[in-house]
């Protein structure tokens, strides 16, 4: 695999943002996420890393025991609001987009198209763009992203957060400017002579009003939420997952968070009991000795 510079160089963003690595939520793999709790808390897309999260490695086809996570999520959020966001699929290293076109016929959803590595700011640009262009646009701090990789997917969403672009007004609830005289005739037509300025006014407070209730169902602010699946489906570059983890660990023990930003997210993990298959195919093959 080419060499990733923009993961290379996440060791000297650590110098000053030491918690850019520092996932709000880990679990084993998707199976733990419960997708419906994040869409009531206001989440309306997902990004997906490929990889050792829902296929196995250098594979385009989902993995089985994924199979019905990841419809519940296609369904909660909506095909068209959840992408798959790859250093494979997708990149200069995909000539004429096959590989992306594969993993989009068997992931049922689109690949984005990314010329930079993640987590490269390029990369950052291109998700906001697509998420920017859909018929109800999605905001940074309505996204989760989830994979495997802290260098990559959690420093991504974490960049994400910290560059995130100040938020705007609904465009079609914008005024329309009117000119000098425009505003004259709208004073002198406005109900009971209630300038428009005033109703302006109020409109704004009502609008403060639903942004901060909507802030507050969000968990961590104005950003996406990093979800770091520690799951492998099949090892790959353990050694560098070992110093992911070991990094991790370091800044939270050695940084504080940021005040006024909760990570209280348990709320998005499902318990589930998994079967352990070595146990069902002993049970299985006890069934038929008995049997007999």
């Amino acid at each position: 695999m080419p060499l990733n510079i923009p993961g290379l160089l996440v060791p000297f963003q650590l110098l000053i943002h030491p918690r850019i690595v520092i996932p709000n939520v880990i679990v084993k793999d998707i199976r733990y996420i419960d997708f419906a709790a994040l869409r009531k808390a206001g989440y309306r897309g997902a990004v997906f890393d490929k990889d050792n999260c829902l296929t196995i490695p250098y594979q385009d086809t989902l993995v089985p025991e994924l199979e019905t996570a990841w419809a519940e999520c296609r369904k909660t959020f909506g095909e068209s609001n959840v992408i798959i966001v790859s250093n494979s699929a997708g990149t200069h290293t995909d000539p004429g987009g096959i590989q992306s076109e594969s993993v989009s016929h068997h992931l049922q959803v689109p690949v984005l198209n990314h010329k930079t590595f993640k987590p490269g700011y390029p990369c950052i640009n291109s998700i906001r763009a697509y998420f920017s262009s859909l018929r109800r646009p999605i905001l940074d701090d309505e996204l989760i992203i989830v994979g495997d990789r802290i260098f990559t997917d959690v420093v991504m969403a974490n960049r994400m957060r910290l560059t995130n672009p100040r938020r705007s007004t609904d465009p079609s609830h914008t005024p329309k400017p009117r000119g000098l005289i425009g505003e004259a005739f709208s004073c002198i037509f406005e109900k009971d002579g209630a300038p428009n300025t005033e109703r302006e006014s109020l409109r704004q407070q009502v609008e403060k009003e639903k942004e901060h209730k909507r802030e507050k169902r969000l968990v961590v602010g104005r950003g996406p939420l990093a979800v770091w699946t520690t799951g492998v489906w099949e090892k790959e570059a353990m050694g560098m997952r070992w110093f992911e983890k070991k990094v991790v660990q370091a800044a939270e023990k050695w940084s504080t968070p940021r005040e006024g930003v909760s990570r209280d997210s348990s709320n998005f993990i499902r318990r589930i009991k998994l079967e352990d298959r070595r146990s069902s195919i002993f049970n299985n093959i006890w069934s038929r000795l008995t049997s007999a």
